[in-house]
This record gives C-alpha cells, structure tokens and sequence, in this order.
C-alpha cells in the first residue's frame, strides 16, 4: 500500500487470498472504500483506484461520485478530465456527478465543456443528465441557458420542472418562476410540495398573495399541512406579503418548527418594522434552544439597528464569534449597518476590515454610516479606496457620499460627485440625490442657490426637498425664501407639525414675535398635534421607552433624576427654550414641559442606571429639538460623559460640550 498505510482490516482476506486483482471484486472493494467508509479523506480509495491498471468508466464513475459526495467538486473534475485524456468512455453515470461538481465550483466554463461531451456522446436526450444539466446551469447563473435546455428536453418529469423553478428561484427570477408554474398548471402537468415550496418563495418576494393563498388552499384541501417544508415556506409566504398575523397562526400551529420557520417569521416581523416584535420571538427562539442561522442573524441584526439596541445586537456579535459562523458578505453587511445605526461606526470599521470579501452594498454600508456619524472626510477617504479596487458604485453609494459633503461643507466635491452619477457611471440622479445637493448648499448657507437649484429640477420637488430648504432657513434666519418653501409645502399636501414649528423658529430668530406666535396658533387652531416625542434607551438588554411628559413610568425616580439634572447644568449656564414647549402649555408650565422631554427622560435614565463615565445612547422617533441639543451638550460636559442620540435625520455624538452635526441639523 502507498504511503506505508496498513490496509483497512476488511481488505486483508483479500489479499491474502489475492483476490483483490479480480476485477469484480476490486471494483465492490473501491465503492465500499470510497463511498461506503465514513471516513472524510480519500486516500485508501485512492490507494485502491490506483492499483487498478486500466480503469474503466465505472471505477471512475465511484471515484468522481465519492469525490462529489464528500466535497472535493476540484478533484472530481480532474478525474473527468483524466477520462477524457485516457479515451475512457463517458456513460450516463459519469455526467450527473462531474456536473454537480461544477454547480458548487459555480464552474460555468467547465460545465459548458461538458454540456459539449454530453452533446458529442449521445446523451442530450437522458432525462437525468439532463436534470442536472439544468441544475448546473442556474446555479451557475447561466438562467437562459438552463431555460433553452429545459424547452428542447423531448420529456419533461417532475424533476425537470422542480430544477427549473428552483433555479429561477435561486437566480431572483421570481416572475419566471410564477410564470412557468401557470404554464406548467395549463399543460395539465402535475406538481408536487417541491414545486409548491419554490412557487410560494416566488409569490412570497413578489408579494402576490393572490397565488399564496390559491397554494393555501391547495394544502389544506389536499392534506399537505404535515409536510414541515411546506408549511414554513407558507409562513415565509405570509410573512414576506405583510400577512403576519396569518403566518403566526400557522406558526403556533406548526407542531414541529425549525430554524427555517423561526427564521421566517423574524424576517418578516423586521421587514415590518415591527422589530420589538422581531427580537421578543427571537428571546423565544433561544429558549426553544434552535440555534439561528444566517437569516436570523441578519434580520436581528437590523432589528437592533432601527430600535438602536446595542447590547442585543453585540450578543449576536459575540454568538456569531463564538459559532465560528463564516462572515459572509450579507451577515457583515449587516453588522457595519447595525453598528452604524447604532453610534459604533469604529466598531463598523474593524468589521469591515475583518471581511473576507465584500461588495457595493458592503462599502456603501460603511460610508453612509461614516456620513451620518458626522465622519465625512473619512467616508470620502472610503470611497475613494473603492474607486481604487475597481468596485462600482450605486445610487444609494452616493447618497452616502453626498452627505458626506454635507457634513464637511464640500459644496464643489458635493457638485462634482453629483454630476459624475450620470457622466461616468450612467446613474440618473434620484429625489433623495436632489435633497442631499439642497442640504449641501443649504449647509453653506448658500440658501438662494438652493432655491435655484430646486427650482432647475427636471421633475416636480417633493415635500422632503421643501423640508431640506426649510431647515436650511432656520438655521441660517432666511425668512423670504423659508416662507416660499412653507407655500410650496401647503400645495403639495397637508402641513405637519414640525413645517410649523420649523417657520415659528424662523420668526422668532430674527425678532418677530407675534408671527411667530400666529405661525403656533395656527398650528393649535387646525387641530395639528405635534407627534409625541419618544425616545428608547437599552439597559443590560432591556428596552425603557420614554413618552414626553408621561407621567405613567414604572420607574419615579426618573422625574427626580430630570429635575437634579436641571439644576446641574442651569448652574453651568443653560437657559431653557421655551419656544419648544408644546404649544398648549400655559406660561408658568413651559419650562416644566421642556424639561420633560422625552430625550431628557430618558439622558437622565441613563445617568442613573450606568456608571460614571459610560457612554449614553438614545434613539428618538423625531428630531431633536433646539433646547434638548443645547441641554445634551451642557450635560455632556457637567458629567463627563458622552452621548451618542440617534433622532429622526443624523447622529448627534455629545462630548465636553459640543456635537458632531456642528450644531447643524
């Protein structure tokens, strides 16, 4: 024996027989070394096959099928061509292995060179090679062809159809797959739960509920709701159309749920924002101890990044860590966009650099987080080191990099970036693109070139460009152009409170008073209500919410913590701001009120549940208003501690009394 390995126990009658040179018996002892022996490497199998000394195409047939079975594709395909070399004769069991190799090779070149032998051979009417062939072929992206395939098979069986659907499934054909369900249905063909699995991931991202519910039906009347792969993918099904109250039921019902059905239901709670929901069936998931894969992962992961729950989503971190789960480009992704979102943009770095491969979406991820954390001359350095990999950007990348000019008040870069959209890489600019350029300008109180700059629009300015301008006037006391934009408001839809409390800070910044006064009472007379403030704070992985001025809190002790606060920082020189008390308040109330707002409830929360010199994070549902920005800078520097509040436009990051947005936002 080769390499001095002592031969498995059950070949030593064998060869003390010599038998072992009869060639049906070597030909049994291969396949019972390669396939049937458990153990991972190859070399006794190897060892065997090599003592043979002309192999025919069934002692290659074990090799390259056990090569395929035990995930050496690379090796299996060698083997092929050792065939070819030798003058082997191919036959039909020799093409499904070696083209299973090449679909997890993603081996398009090899598998087209087989395709060529599979043609010259004879066996392009073999319904299994033909299956696999199909298979190969969309999980090498190759959808078309696999298509042209599928329609010149002579006979098409169940299993053609199913590797059909599941390969325009996997390559996001979603429409094609539906589509080739309806014809298949008018050719009177009959499918099976694989068909039905893949029909209703197709139904389920192209959220057509219609066909969903038709595939429901089906189940129930059929007796297919024993089968768990069917089931969950209805719950995915539901899930995916917004149908969740649907898919819970049919989940608690589930009596047996795996990963995949749990995964399902997570998914669809965050892509429905409705995330406490999300992360209280994932406590769910782990008491039920399911271990979580990718999917959940990642759908946490975003969950924690729209709630701002740092402590959860490090868990996670530290569960993928512990795991040794592979850090795919989806799951690392995921993470820089959490950590982003929630404050931690050098902890979205360090997992960006640790990233085996990564995409556009994994470099726009880290520059819209650097952008938005007030970071914009990093971010551009960022883009500039994709420019130099050869990664093309996309329209969301330059979103990222034209806040980043914003936040560093680039107006020629900022134009410079928005003209090369569509001179260099041939992307028409987006609404969202026209905002980032009035922000821009409106930065550099360049107020009246931002007006100009909506007005030369080639499609009518939504209210959120209105808004932009808006902004921009209050903060740079443009009364002219700040009322303009408040008529364009009212003549796109109804005026919200903050347009009003935006145009009475105006006036009230240059002195006029009683419009600014009118501009409130208007708002009180047409019965708009400022949408409460609430701001979230996470605490050893438990969420507290704040409501403005709500008095019905488990935990008193806050109101004292606020008002000691106040004290504190009033001593070092902040004045409160009455002008952002709700409007309904009496005089003697006001002070009162804005002292109760919500981001302060909950900054004072924090001051009292963490220890000296931690870092405080909040997240608010509106933005910030001027008062609370100025208290959160004083209390910054008053208790030495730094405070990252997410509100509703940027990251605010507070320390030794100043903020990140430049007091600009």
């Amino acid at each position: 024996m080769q390499n001095n390995q002592r031969p498995e126990p059950s070949s030593r009658p064998l060869l003390k027989t010599r038998r072992h040179l009869d060639p049906t018996v070597i030909e049994n002892l291969l396949e019972s070394a390669a396939i049937l022996l458990p153990t991972p490497t190859m070399d006794y199998a190897l060892s065997i096959f090599d003592k043979i000394d002309d192999p025919d195409s069934s002692a290659y047939n074990v090799m390259i099928r056990a090569f395929t079975m035990k995930q050496f594709p690379q090796k299996a395909l060698i083997l092929f061509k050792q065939m070819l070399e030798n003058a082997v004769p191919f036959d039909e069991f020799t093409f499904p292995c070696t083209l299973k190799s090449c679909s997890r090779l993603r081996g398009r070149k090899e598998g087209k060179q087989i395709h060529a032998q599979i043609v010259k051979c004879g066996f392009w009417s073999n319904g299994i090679v033909l299956n696999t062939l199909i298979h190969m072929y969309a999980n090498c992206g190759e959808i078309e062809i696999a298509r042209k395939v599928f329609d010149g098979m002579p006979e098409r069986d169940i299993f053609a159809w199913n590797s059909m659907f599941s390969g325009y499934v996997k390559s996001g054909y979603y429409e094609d797959a539906v589509r080739l369900f309806y014809e298949m249905r008018a050719l009177g063909v009959r499918f099976n739960e694989i068909t039905l699995v893949s029909v209703l991931t197709a139904s389920g991202r192209l959220a057509d509920i219609e066909l969903g519910e038709w595939i429901a039906e089906y189940t129930r009347a059929n007796g297919l709701v024993v089968n768990v792969n069917l089931v969950t993918a209805l719950v995915d099904m539901y899930a995916k159309c917004g149908e969740l109250d649907k898919a819970q039921r049919l989940f608690d019902q589930m009596d047996r749920r795996d990963v995949v059905a749990w995964s399902a239901m997570i998914s669809g709670y965050s892509q429905a924002r409705r995330c406490k929901e999300a992360l209280d069936l994932f406590s769910e998931m782990q008491i039920a101890n399911l271990h979580p894969n990718e999917v959940t992962m990642v759908s946490v992961l975003s969950c924690c990044a729209v709630l701002g729950t740092l402590e959860t989503g490090k868990w996670v971190h530290l569960y993928i860590k512990k795991k040794r789960m592979k850090l795919t480009v989806t799951l690392g992704t995921a993470l820089i966009d959490f950590y982003a979102k929630c404050g931690q943009i050098d902890s979205a770095t360090e997992v960006f650099q640790m990233m085996p491969s990564k995409n556009v979406y994994s470099w726009t991820a880290l520059i819209q987080g650097l952008a938005n954390n007030g970071q914009g001359k990093k971010a551009l350095k960022f883009y500039q080191l994709m420019r130099e990999r050869n990664i093309e950007p996309n329209d969301v990348t330059f979103i990222g990099v034209l806040s980043a000019c914003s936040h560093f008040g680039l107006v020629d870069e900022g134009h410079e970036f928005f003209n090369s959209m569509s001179k260099e890489f041939g992307i028409e600019p987006r609404m969202e693109h026209y905002g980032c350029m009035v922000d821009i300008l409106g930065r550099a109180a360049l107020i009246k070139e931002a007006y100009q700059f909506i007005k030369k629009m080639p499609f009518q300015p939504n209210a959120v460009i209105w808004r932009t301008l808006l902004a921009s006037c209050r903060a740079h006391k443009n009364v002219e152009i700040g009322e303009e934009a408040v008529k364009q408001l009212v003549s796109l839809e109804l005026m919200h409170s903050g347009d009003y409390i935006l145009l009475s800070n105006i006036y009230a910044s240059v002195g006029r008073w009683e419009d600014a006064m009118r501009t409130r009472n208007q708002m009180k007379e047409r019965g708009i209500k400022k949408t409460p403030g609430c701001s979230l704070i996470e605490l050893e992985g438990e969420i507290y919410e704040f409501l403005a001025e709500e008095n019905a809190y488990p935990l008193k002790e806050v109101y004292c913590a606020a008002e000691d606060m106040i004290k504190q920082i009033k001593a070092a020189g902040y004045v409160p701001n009455t002008a952002d008390a709700r409007i309904d308040a009496e005089e003697d109330d006001k002070e009162a009120a804005v002292s109760h707002h919500s981001e302060k409830l909950a900054i004072a929360f924090g001051l009292i549940r963490t220890p000296p010199g931690a870092t405080i994070r909040i997240s608010k549902n509106l933005r910030v208003c001027t008062d609370c920005h100025n208290a959160a800078k004083i209390i910054s520097k008053v208790y030495n501690r730094e405070i990252v509040l997410r509100d509703r436009n940027r990251f605010h990051h507070f320390k030794e009394g100043s903020c990140s947005c430049n007091d600009y936002w």
